[in-house]
């Protein structure tokens, strides 16, 4: 049996270090976002200086947490087995929860899973022993729920403390600064480096290096004691320091931004890293004390050891260092979870990621008339002052930024301080709730929520606040379940739900890379967002759009082909996931039409005037087309749902010539979209008329059988005239997009010349 509960501590091992990674590609949204939102550095570069910051803090920690040992549970009233059981659950639950919310691209806490998770699986196993005691233990005697209250009070506090002091001080700073901040930097970037170096040295001592191992607790007793020393001590020297630098030519806000990426992954490593190996050394040291012991009876043997502290092999520090490095130069999710913070914090318009809600629509609505009713009370004067040092237009970022590093230096400042803070009040904050709270203060201060996004960026901050809370519900349920099935099933069934647990997160990766090459596809999008050239815009505002409108035109001829033959052959089947596929293709359509139109507005005023028209033309040809796929597939689903007559055999094969004949024009225009050519328009549009002609001519005999026929065919004739009504609206539609189609394709641009020409005369009209 001893051999069998070595090989559940190997195995929990292993899967820690999956926990490692996952966890990693969570984390990392707490101190890469910063950097690689404001373009401070090249990506490698930014990964380098954070994982110096990642090994650093890593090898300084002691690798352990009370919580884990103590903090939840009572160890001694809990038997060797119960412990396991509750372990592997709650490494199997973390894998499993932040591995979901890393592939939706979602932020969530660390702290809280792996608390709630503790919480859930002693929970679980304090009923079994309650259930078969006869001494009569409580949960007070089992549970100790007072950490996870202070935790959750902690979430609240952090979640509205975070924001509110984000919006304030970046409201400020932009206030001081401007967003054309290179003009206001002579002599206050010295003051304001300062602020940020010592905020960060201060970040460093109380929240990261006072808690590691090597420091002795008469060097902490000597930081306490002299802390106002030290933090004015630093401001003189970082003050001087910053303003020397400026005056060499070295950009300072990017300094202050690559170390504050430093001290916050630092801290990450030297605090957070028990997150996700604390509850397997946890294990390590029970069954150390366990096989001490001479093992034997694992069900009675009682875990009054953990009550102590224990010390941590170096060993395993840098091996966990190591994983974590790995992981966030390898983990395309941790990139994925920073672009949802990046997205959502974005100064200029770009694809949103989430849709619209009611709550975020009616938020918006009353900040609106809330804003208005400040500017009415506001002076001229005031109005005008706030108007010059907010003016957007003169946002100076670098080239593909989200935003710039004035932003991007309050975020990591005002993050680490909050936490030391929260820290040096015994507050159990979380790194992710606040520097994602922060992020969204700062870029509410700054204007990055317009009117053409606030509703899609609240939406996008309430999810990611209620994901933070449903992870604690999930992962409180989900580890109670997997204990359940642990202790009762044995070892083997924590083996087998060990295994099924990297099955999973293989899966997992291998989608989420085959996605992820999907999203990667639309560069063309992102390549027009940050492109100068007015001169190139044009070229490739028309190849996206064409392109875009080329790949919704093949679909829609496969959904037409699918429908149109199910419906012939009665299958409900691909009736009904054509019918999921086109809700779907609705919401990609529209998201397409938003990201043509963000790329619209790059264009050089003259240019987008010229072809507005061809292009609203072109996507309503397209919703058009859509609108009619989905009547066709509403009215021939719902009938042979019902198991109603099929269509007759004459009118069948009618229909299936049209069909034919639909699939023809689609294939002529893609065939001229793919050669580029406008001199065959006018034949498809004439073949289009033809075709026109072919179906009223066949609804013109369907109502003639419906007049004279049986009744038995009038549902089905009813059905089979829509479709034919709602084709030949279909290829109304292919014959109109082909209007603007060619005016695209004509349409040559303007030179350079002529495009500064006009824009001055529009600027002097």
């Amino acid at each position: 049996m001893d051999i069998v509960f070595l090989g559940i501590i190997v195995f929990l091992f292993l899967l820690a270090i999956f926990d490692l990674s996952v966890g990693v590609s969570n984390d990392a949204v707490n101190f890469l976002n910063s950097a690689i939102g404001t373009k401070a550095a090249p990506y490698k570069r930014i990964i380098i200086v954070a994982s110096i910051g990642i090994f650093i803090g890593a090898a300084m920690s002691n690798g352990m947490m009370d919580i884990a040992r103590h903090g939840i549970f009572r160890p001694e009233q809990f038997s060797f087995y119960d412990l396991i059981c509750i372990f592997m659950a709650v490494v199997v639950t973390d894998i499993i929860l932040l591995d979901i919310f890393n592939s939706l691209g979602m932020p969530t806490s660390t702290t809280v899973s792996m608390v709630f998770e503790l919480l859930g699986a002693t929970f679980v196993v304090s009923l079994i022993k309650m259930a078969s005691d006869t001494t009569g233990l409580q949960f007070n005697d089992l549970l100790n729920t007072e950490k996870a209250l202070s935790v959750i009070l902690g979430i609240f506090l952090s979640v509205a403390i975070a924001f509110f002091f984000g919006t304030l001080v970046q409201f400020i700073t932009r206030a001081v600064f401007s967003f054309n901040y290179r003009s206001n930097l002579k002599w206050k970037i010295g003051l304001f480096g300062g602020i940020c170096a010592t905020a960060i040295v201060y970040f460093l001592l109380i929240k990261g290096c006072k808690d590691m191992s090597i420091m002795t607790p008469e060097a902490k007793a000597w930081i306490d004691h002299h802390t106002l020393i030290i933090i004015a001590g630093c401001f003189a020297g970082f003050t001087l320091l910053m303003q020397a630098l400026h005056a060499l030519g070295v950009n300072v806000l990017k300094v202050i931004v690559l170390l504050g990426t430093f001290s916050l992954a630092m801290a990450f490593a030297g605090n957070d890293l028990v997150n996700f190996i604390g509850v397997p050394l946890s294990g390590l040291s029970a069954y150390s004390d366990y096989a001490a012991n001479g093992g034997g009876d694992a069900y009675g043997f009682m875990m009054d050891s953990l009550n102590g502290p224990a010390d941590t092999s170096i060993w395993f520090l840098v091996g966990a260092g190591v994983i974590m490095i790995v992981s966030l130069a390898t983990s395309k999710k941790a990139r994925k979870v920073s672009q949802t913070e990046i997205g959502l914090g974005s100064q200029a318009g770009g694809d949103e990621m989430f849709g619209s809600s009611r709550i975020a629509r009616r938020l918006v609505r009353w900040t609106l008339s809330f804003i208005s009713w400040m500017r009415s009370i506001t002076p001229p004067g005031m109005r005008r002052w706030f108007g010059r040092r907010f003016n957007a237009d003169e946002t100076i970022m670098e080239q593909g930024a989200a935003f710039d590093l004035i932003r991007g230096s309050v975020n990591l400042v005002l993050a680490g301080t909050l936490i030391a803070l929260g820290t040096s009040l015994k507050l159990p904050l979380s790194t992710t709730f606040v520097t994602f709270m922060v992020a969204m203060g700062t870029s509410l201060a700054d204007r990055a929520w317009g009117r053409e996004s606030a509703v899609f960026r609240i939406t996008g901050v309430i999810s990611v606040i209620g994901g933070w809370f449903l992870t604690a519900g999930v992962a409180f349920i989900g580890a109670g379940v997997i204990v359940l099935l642990m202790h009762l099933g044995g070892h083997w069934v924590m083996f087998g739900l060990g295994v099924v647990t990297i099955l999973i997160i293989i899966r997992s990766n291998r989608r989420f890379r085959n996605k992820a090459t999907t999203e990667d596809s639309d560069n063309m999008f992102r390549t027009i967002l940050t492109t100068k050239d007015s001169t190139q815009l044009w070229p490739l505002f028309r190849s996206y759009v064409l392109g875009q409108q080329r790949a919704f035109l093949e679909y829609a001829s496969g959904a037409y082909s699918a429908v149109t033959t199910a419906f012939m052959k009665e299958d409900v089947g691909t009736l009904n996931k054509t019918a999921n596929s086109l809700q779907k293709g609705k919401s990609t359509l529209k998201n397409t039409r938003r990201k043509e139109t963000l790329c619209l507005q790059q264009l050089p005023h003259p240019v987008a005037l010229e072809i507005s028209s061809w292009f609203y033309l072109g996507n309503n040809c397209c919703m058009s087309i859509l609108y009619n796929l989905r009547r066709i597939n509403e009215f021939c689903k719902e009938h042979v749902e019902n198991n109603f007559h099929p269509l007759p055999k004459e009118f069948s094969e009618n229909f299936g010539i049209i069909c034919d004949r639909v699939s023809v024009v689609f294939n002529d225009i893609f065939a001229t979209m793919d050669n580029s050519m406008t001199e065959t328009v006018p034949l498809l549009r004439r073949n289009c008329d033809a075709l026109k002609d072919l179906i009223a001519e066949t609804c013109q005999s369907v109502h003639d059988r419906v007049r004279d026929g049986k009744p038995s065919e009038m549902t089905v004739l009813y059905v089979y005239l829509n479709a034919l009504y709602e084709t030949r609206d279909l290829v109304s539609s292919l014959r109109r997009y082909l209007r603007p189609y060619a005016c695209f394709m004509d349409y040559k641009g303007l030179a350079a010349t002529e495009i500064n020409e006009q824009s001055q005369k529009s600027a002097a009209s």
